[in-house]
Parts: structure tokens; sequence; C-alpha cells
């Protein structure tokens, strides 16, 4: 019988997670910073400030130059796991620890299920990055991953919609399933993942769940903990500020006091 072989950056994320309870991921679109250097001064920040992993991807424009530029300078300066959040095939670069291996559950197109996984495959290994296997759900109001994905975006007051989605995807095989409502949802009058389909979809799947997209606050990432997130993964709220080290700094230290109470509870 075939053996599955959990790689390094996966088997640090288990560690850290049976020891802090839950997990702070950083996400740099390098596209959304004025300069390179820009993107990796704030990612620097967010390592030094705690947060257990960098991601670097985005929805469009996260290739070529550009994310050669800032994973390098990324990978050589912090001392967490560098992961690729792609959002397409193009974002692939030698100078990461692993790779987001994403089927996107809820997509329309075929493409984003199996398609651009087959075309890069053999690319992933020839590079040696590390996949980690993740089952990816789009929640309303999506944006542009959504749009970009040809979702069939899960209605937010349908969370066992969610759950069974979630649930195929571990079946499939995946270790991680995440649910993501896209960046910046407060612009569509929304919020993050609700919490009662973050409760849903916990209770219902033994994968390790990421939740992302609109975390603005200590208030929300309490919440999103509290409802049963593994890791939570934020880009904007850090993105966004002068002070990346402190902001990251104040993220982690919520995410660590809500572990603690939930592992007491």
């Amino acid at each position: 019988m075939m053996q599955i072989r959990i790689g390094k950056t996966e088997k640090y994320i288990y560690e850290k997670l049976e020891e802090k309870g839950a997990l702070l991921f950083s996400v740099i679109d390098p596209v959304d910073y004025d300069t390179p250097e820009h993107g990796i001064k704030t990612a620097i920040g967010a390592a030094e400030g705690g947060a257990d992993a960098i991601l670097i991807g985005g929805s469009t424009g996260a290739q070529g130059e550009l994310l050669e530029i800032v994973s390098k300078g990324i990978k050589d300066t912090v001392n967490v796991p560098v992961i690729l959040f792609p959002g397409n095939i193009a974002t692939v670069t030698k100078n990461a620890d692993a790779f987001y291996f994403l089927s996107m559950l809820n997509a329309r197109n075929p493409y984003w299920i199996t398609q651009v996984q087959t075309v890069g495959a053999p690319l992933i290994k020839q590079l040696g990055i590390e996949p980690l296997p993740v089952g990816y759900i789009v929640v309303a109001p999506g944006g542009t991953v959504g749009w970009i994905g040809d979702a069939n975006l899960v209605p937010r007051e349908k969370p066992k919609i969610a759950s069974a989605l979630a649930l195929a995807g571990q079946y499939l095989g995946n270790r991680f399933i995440i649910t993501d409502v896209g960046s910046n949802p407060q612009s569509f009058g929304e919020g993050p993942v609700p919490l009662e389909m973050i409760r849903e979809v916990k209770k219902t799947i033994d994968a390790t769940y990421i939740v992302a997209g609109g975390i603005q606050n200590g208030d929300d990432l309490r919440n999103t903990i509290k409802a049963g997130a593994d890791i939570v993964q934020i880009g904007t709220a850090i993105e966004r500020s002068d002070q990346a080290r402190s902001k990251t700094e104040f993220f982690a230290k919520t995410i660590r006091e809500e572990a603690r109470k939930r592992k007491k509870a």
C-alpha cells in the first residue's frame, strides 16, 4: 500500500498547530504594493511580528519578474516557511518552500478543478517545491478570485453547502480546506466568512481548516478562531498598515489567546 509522504513544511504546520492551537499566515500579493521592496519589507515585518508562514500570490499579475524579485527577497530574509498561493500556473518560482496545490472545489470551469493542476504538476515536481494538497472553496461575495475562477459562489446563508464541499474535498484527498470570501469583501457590503459557516465546516471535516478573506480587526479574528478555524490568512489588514510588524504582533497575540481559551473549553 502506498504511504502518504508528508513534506517539511506540512510537518512544520502540524507541529506548530499542536504547539499553539491555531496559526496566522500572512498573505503578500506583490501586485498590491507600490514597489517590490515595499512588499518584501511588509513580509519581513509580518514574519518578525509572529506570522507562522508567509504566503505569496494573488488572483492576477503575481508572476514573472515581479514574483521572482519579491519571492527571493522574502525567502532570503525570513525564518518562516514561504508558501506560494497561486492565481494560475504562472504563480510558480523556485524561491519558495511549498506551494498550495489548489483545486477550486466549487468552480464551474473544470480548468480550475483538475486541468491547471495537470499542467502544473510536472513543473512543481521539477522545481522541487513541496505541494500542499488544498481544497479551495469560494464564498460570496468572492471578489477577484471568484470572478477569475468562475466560481459557483457559496451563498453566505448556506453553511451546509460549504461543509458538504469541504467534506468532498477531504474525501478527495485534500489535507487542507480553505473557505475564502475574496479580498476586501467590505466593498461589497459583506464581511469575513460567516461564523455559522465556519462552525459547520469545522464540525464536519477532519482536515486542517483555513479561513481567509475580510478579517480586519481583533474582533473578526477572535470570532473566527472561536468558531473553529485552525489557520487564519490575513493580507489586506497588514498590507494597509504602515506598521506591519506591530499589526502582526497584535493578530498573533490575539490568535494565541483565543487558541488557549479554545483548548480549555
